[in-house]
């Protein structure tokens, strides 16, 4: 039984990755052949060129899709709460100047 579910989310990640592809694909080739003649005197592109432009971007730039790094969240809120309210001032007060945030200097009177 687990293993036909395997098989099954196997094949459906076949089918929406394939038509994911197929339609990114036609929308760059689609976006190119809109603006590439008009703006810069381009050739149009094929729906394979278009693919193709797609995969080198990828490689380039990378990231069709964001890794979420669930485990950092949960990280930092399980060390904050383990400081105490001293280090939790000390940090605020850290973040306060890293971000070019300044408090009053001590010995400075607030109005």
């Amino acid at each position: 039984m687990i293993y036909r579910r395997g098989i099954k989310r196997a094949v459906m990640f076949v089918v929406v990755g394939t038509a994911a592809a197929a339609v990114l694909g036609l929308v760059v080739m689609s976006l190119w052949n809109w603006l590439a003649p008009a703006l810069f005197g381009g050739k149009m592109i094929t729906f394979w060129q278009g693919l193709g432009i797609l995969v080198l971007s990828r490689i380039l730039f990378g990231g069709f899709f964001r890794r979420h790094n669930s485990g950092g969240r949960a990280r930092i809120i399980d060390r904050w709460e383990r400081m105490t309210p001293e280090e939790r001032e000390k940090f605020r007060t850290g973040m306060r100047r890293g971000c070019g945030v300044r408090g009053p200097a001590q010995g400075d009177v607030q109005a």
